[in-house]
């Protein structure tokens, strides 16, 4: 009898170590509610940041002017630009081709600035001597700041041959 005593408390024992079906469930489905539950919380958490592209000032500094010669064309990639310094002053311009977006050169050979991806051609004051480019390149603000550098706002469109800057 003793014997038969033992077998049913470890068969007992052995019951309560397995999950019954229902508890499985249970368990299961408070699991995926507890993992959902995350997720959704890192959502939102992401949703309630603020998403921000930060980007540099379109106010640039070009350099002194002494860094230019007379009568040159100078390119400045980093900020995709060039400076001109012509007799009556200086002046900024965009590098940007106004057809497509694409970066010119300055071809100082041929006295253009030319579009290497279209054809398109400016003279040195930005008007359009050829090509696909519907409008002339865009004169940038520009004016000289108290440290005595060259500044172009790349915002700020002005008129051709509107201001020159002396120095």
């Amino acid at each position: 009898m003793k014997e038969e005593q033992k077998k049913k408390e470890s068969a007992r024992v052995d019951d309560n170590a397995f999950l019954s079906r229902r508890q499985f469930f249970i368990k299961l489905g408070s699991g995926s509610l507890v993992l959902a539950g995350a997720g959704a919380t890192v959502f939102a958490v992401q949703y309630l940041s603020p998403n921000v592209l930060y980007e540099p000032s379109p106010v640039v500094s070009a350099g002194r002017p002494d860094r230019f010669p007379a009568n040159s064309v100078t390119f400045d990639p980093r900020f995709g630009i060039y400076i001109v310094h012509e007799a009556k002053g200086f002046y900024a311009m965009s590098a940007v081709c106004t057809h497509l977006g694409c970066m010119t050169v300055w071809k100082q050979d041929a006295g253009v600035i030319a579009c290497p991806c279209h054809g398109s051609d400016f003279r040195v004051d930005g008007t359009v001597i050829r090509g696909p480019a519907p409008r002339p390149l865009p004169w940038l603000k520009t004016w000289l700041a108290s440290s005595g550098d060259i500044v172009v706002d790349r915002s700020s469109q002005i008129r051709p041959e509107s201001e020159y800057i002396q120095a």
